[in-house]
């Protein structure tokens, strides 16, 4: 009897010993299955690419590194935007280790197709298209030659890095270049889905999202879909040239047409404001930072102390708008775009002056810098023989006389020589 019992309890702690080692299995089987499943990061790269887009873009491929992601995907839809923007990005993915596609969803146009052509592979759209890269400045007129030259070899390093022709590239900027059977003289070179595979610009075409994971053999991976925070979004908002020129030129005018208003009133604040929403922007994407707001404030801070506490408008005052041009300026993308855009807001605030006129009012703290006094013959008349009764008075001197200066007579302050 106590034999069987010795058996079964042996049988039952062998059986318990079994059952351990088959669970623990087949925990540590689904443990490193979760922990080898892969890692895709969509970045969506829609609208005008600006500093902005490359902020976002940054934070994107930092959390990417971080999480250890196996792939990125571009999820790419955009007319194109400012050369220098595009520049960064394509630093940026240059400078990243993690694999990256481009999905052309559904076009890639100008400084889009430039971002693509850096990605390790390209996949479009059936609709898709890719090229028409030419330089053109804000008015929509073509950039010059040396601006061109320089963006035609972005272009075509970013092609060959991928063992793509150049020549193709070279013709999405240069309008001038002839392929025969797809360019034509004065349009640049376009590629639609179908030609970009048969030329090599494209690797695959795809429908939609998963068949681009099913090309990469991804298809069981985790997606993280990639959004733009908002302040993130009203940063690329901000930072587009037009809309700066916009908020510069609302700054200028709203906070001279303050000069001329008693007190602090709607001008001087939608002035500040739109002050505001500049250096936020800016310091969003990137672009200003700490050093060009404190440049600012002071610049502030001497144009108050000029108007306020010292005659005139001097050097106090001279430093105060150098300080604050050199802060806009080194916000900006660039010293030509910073000038620019504060030359249009000066020029902005010039004829809204003109066309306002004499209807503005003079009492404001125009008032204190410049004077503005005067008076008709009679009363010149009048003030002349009530000061020619002093004559002959004794007065008390308030101030001293280096010859001229400030006394009180009879009770009333006059200046004096």
């Amino acid at each position: 009897m106590r034999i069987t019992k010795l058996g079964g309890l042996l049988c039952l702690g062998i059986y318990i010993v079994l059952l351990s080692f088959f669970l623990s299995s087949v925990f540590s089987v689904t443990a490193s299955s979760e922990n080898s499943k892969k890692k895709v990061y969509v970045v969506p790269v829609e609208d005008t690419i600006e500093r902005g887009l490359h902020a976002f873009m940054v934070r994107s491929f930092k959390e990417a590194e971080e999480n250890q992601a196996d792939h990125i995907i571009l999820d790419i839809n955009t007319p194109g935007g400012a050369v220098h923007a595009a520049s960064a990005i394509g630093d940026l993915m240059q400078n990243t280790k993690i694999p990256i596609t481009a999905y052309v969803n559904p076009d890639a146009t100008s400084a889009g197709a430039f971002i693509a052509l850096n990605a390790d592979a390209i996949v479009m759209h059936p609709t898709g298209t890719i090229g028409s890269a030419t330089v053109i400045d804000l008015e929509g007129n073509a950039a010059d030659a040396k601006a061109m030259a320089y963006w035609i070899s972005k272009m075509t390093a970013a092609a060959e890095k991928n063992g793509r022709d150049p020549l193709y590239a070279e013709a999405m900027v240069d309008p001038d270049i002839e392929i025969e059977g797809l360019t034509t003289a004065g349009r640049p070179l376009d590629f639609r889905a179908t030609q970009a595979m048969e030329y090599g610009y494209a690797e695959a075409i795809a429908s939609n999202l998963g068949e681009v994971l099913e090309y990469l053999e991804l298809s069981g991976a985790e997606v993280i879909h990639m959004e733009l925070s908002a302040a993130e979004q009203l940063a690329r908002f901000i930072t587009h040239p037009i809309v700066v020129s916009i908020l510069l030129s609302l700054a200028s005018l709203g906070l001279v047409l303050e000069l001329y208003s008693p007190g602090f009133g709607i001008p001087g604040i939608i002035g500040l404001i739109s002050l505001i929403l500049f250096f936020f922007g800016h310091m969003v994407a990137g672009l200003a930072g700490w050093e060009s707001l404190i440049l600012f404030v002071l610049g502030l801070v001497l144009i108050v102390l000029e108007i306020f506490i010292l005659p005139g408008f001097g050097l106090f005052g001279i430093l105060g708008v150098i300080s604050l041009l050199t802060s806009l300026v080194m916000s900006s993308v660039s010293i030509a775009a910073g000038l620019k855009s504060i030359g249009i807001a000066l020029v902005v605030t010039i004829i809204a002056l003109i066309f306002l006129g004499k209807g503005l009012n003079k009492t404001g703290l125009w008032s204190k810098l410049v004077l503005e006094e005067n008076v008709s013959t009679e009363e010149g008349k009048a003030a002349f023989e009530q000061k020619a009764q002093l004559v002959g008075q004794v007065g008390e001197t308030l101030t001293i006389l280096r010859p001229a200066g400030t006394a009180r007579i009879n009770g009333i302050r006059y200046d004096v020589v």
